[in-house]
């Protein structure tokens, strides 16, 4: 069965829950539309690039356009004129069953042509389009008339589903499913002892700098203990210059942004693994991150906050510990708990069992292809019964 993924940029090899949905829904029968197109296309599926579409006799009819569908649809984002047709003739070519969008917003855009054409649409929300996005006024009116034409929605975790509802944006077919992770790639392997783990960006959101400043402190009468911070972005420098400042270069390394292989091993043979996610100031959140749900099944103990899904992956006590956002001293309670306690056996175990249960990668795609065939079925057969 056919199906477009629709998605922001292509090809970002970070955005591995994205291409695995292109490599594998339905056996791989994927094409791709994209806002931007880079060039890579390792996955060798058909691409249109929405942004390279306008034509010049585009430009008399645009004011219509872009007023028509703002107000129809509660957004600009729309295809019209040649983009529009060409998009409609890529999917016509490839023989496309129905349309994933992989973020709430990308579906403002894809979803009502679908509607057009007979197509069902489904889309994801992944952490900002259902939070920092959220915020804005006009998003929110934008996803209400969206939720009518699509068939369903899907979404990283319960948080973010709640999120849209408190703004009466609901689905009546509306799933969480985990991005999750392979298991049988990220697998715990021999643990150093006393070793410290954060993977991501040095930005607002991963608040870096609590977690450094919370193992320094909580380390001080530890002086074997390690912390590794792979990432990079703006925070980055003050990370560094702060763990100079805080005596605590010794015991703190940043190798920056490495490969996803790079990570893989190193949170195989890590002991703790650290995430501090915060609510940035402008709103964004995460979803239920990634690195986390590979941490779980590389057997870590995870330290982390009560911060959007991550305690629907991280249960308090048993695979890891939960602090509430900002709460640094608390932060550091915990690493120093971990390093006097000695429950790395047990809580590694507990971490695996809970990547193995809740987000086994190939377990949730099936999940995923259930829900959607499930739905094409049912909206098949009403189409039969309604029929004269």
């Amino acid at each position: 069965m056919k199906s477009c993924i629709a998605t922001g940029d292509f090809y970002r090899p970070g955005e591995t829950f994205i291409n695995r949905h292109i490599q594998h829904l339905f056996g791989g029968e994927t094409c791709v539309v994209a806002g931007r197109y880079h060039g890579e296309n390792p996955l060798g599926r058909p691409v249109f690039e929405r942004r390279k579409r306008a034509g010049s006799a585009d430009l008399l009819i645009a004011p219509y356009w872009l007023a028509h569908n703002t107000l129809v649809h509660g957004t600009s984002r729309l295809p019209f004129g040649r983009a529009k047709r060409e998009l409609a003739q890529f999917w016509r070519d490839n023989g496309v069953a129905f349309v994933l969008a992989e973020f709430g917003t990308q579906a403002l855009a894809v979803a009502p042509l679908a509607g057009e054409m007979g197509i069902p649409a489904f889309t994801y929300f992944r952490g900002t389009d259902a939070s920092k996005h959220l915020r804005r006024t006009h998003i929110q009116k934008a996803y209400r008339k969206l939720m009518p034409k699509l068939a369903g929605v899907f979404s990283v975790s319960q948080f973010l589903i709640d999120n849209l509802a408190a703004e009466g944006i609901r689905h009546p077919n509306a799933h969480v499913i985990p991005s999750g992770v392979n298991t049988a790639r990220f697998r715990p392997g021999d643990k150093r002892p006393s070793s410290f783990l954060a993977v991501g960006r040095f930005v607002e959101k991963k608040a870096p700098l609590v977690t450094l400043r919370a193992f320094a402190e909580a380390t001080r009468n530890h002086p074997e203990a390690r912390l590794e911070m792979i990432g990079d972005g703006p925070l980055l420098e003050d990370c560094r210059a702060r763990a100079r400042d805080l005596g605590a270069a010794d015991r703190v390394t940043f190798p920056g942004a490495m490969a996803h292989d790079y990570v893989r091993e190193r949170l195989s043979q890590t002991a703790v693994f650290l995430q501090h996610s915060v609510t940035a100031a402008d709103g964004n959140t995460e979803g239920l991150p990634t690195a986390i749900q590979e941490a779980l099944a590389c057997g870590c103990i995870t330290i982390s906050t009560r911060h959007a899904g991550i305690p629907e992956a991280v249960d308090h006590g048993l695979n890891g510990f939960l602090v509430e956002e900002w709460d640094e001293t608390g932060f550091a309670a915990q690493i120093e708990r971990v390093l006097s306690e000695g429950r790395q056996s047990e809580m590694e175990a507990a971490a695996r069992a809970t990547a193995e249960a809740r987000f086994d990668n190939a377990k949730l795609l099936t999940k995923l292809e259930r829900v959607i065939a499930d739905t094409l079925e049912r909206s098949r057969t009403e189409v039969s019964t309604h029929a004269p």
